[in-house]
């Protein structure tokens, strides 16, 4: 498999994620976004969108992080990303999508680059912007994990909810980590979320995130 990717690409980096628990080998290809490596013909022809990330596997092109995450899913049962029945699979879908459909389109570069270039804002604004909308976000996203916790108990589950849905990593923890990530390098205040950071936290301490992290990718070493 290859995995088109930009080490600072939160999208890229929920695949690498899930590339990583699963214990997937892949080929790492650097597609750098500042310099518009994306919008070059070649890379328009495997990828429409002009977006990381992309994957090659067995002749068969797929774009969209969800649904490469998914992809892998169905393909390699093992370490898997949702859920057994129905009713929590949707919960994970919809903290997953809370984060990749609500919070990131907001925030990510081609709406950065176009609110201080078409549009004059400056670079304070900018940066009230991407704080307003991940905050905002992250907020929605405490409640949410709250109420899940809540639903459990009420289910009769007794154990602890490490990470953002039960004792293991899911699709929802391969989209919040990477949010988390850029939240830090913009400064967003992380204060008032126990219920998130310590979710993070927990994935922090497996292998397989450290793994995946930006800093490890070939490009951001190069």
């Amino acid at each position: 498999m290859k995995l088109y990717s930009y080490f600072r690409s939160s999208a890229a980096f929920r695949v690498r994620i899930a590339l990583a628990l699963k214990g997937l080998p892949y080929d790492y290809a650097a597609v750098h976004l500042v310099r518009g490596e994306q919008l070059q013909p070649d890379y328009r022809t495997l990828n429409p969108d002009g977006l990381v990330p992309a994957s090659e596997d067995a002749g068969e092109v797929l774009t969209q992080s969800m649904a490469i995450m998914e992809y892998l899913d169905e393909t390699h049962r093992q370490a898997p990303l949702l859920p057994g029945d129905a009713l929590a699979r949707a919960k994970v879908r919809a903290l997953a999508q809370s984060i990749a459909c609500e919070i990131h389109p907001l925030n990510n570069l081609r709406v950065l680059r176009y609110l201080v270039g078409p549009l004059g804002v400056d670079e304070a604004a900018k940066n009230g912007w991407y704080h307003h909308w991940t905050r905002s976000g992250l907020e929605s996203f405490e409640h949410q994990l709250l109420a899940l916790d809540a639903w459990h108990r009420q289910r009769g589950g007794d154990a602890p909810q490490t990470f953002c849905f039960g004792a293991a990593p899911t699709l929802a923890d391969c989209c919040l980590v990477p949010l988390i990530f850029n939240a830090q390098r913009f400064a967003v205040p992380l204060d008032g979320l126990p219920r998130t950071m310590s979710a993070f936290d927990a994935c922090m301490a497996l292998p397989a995130f450290q793994a995946a992290r930006p800093e490890a990718c070939p490009d951001a070493q190069a």
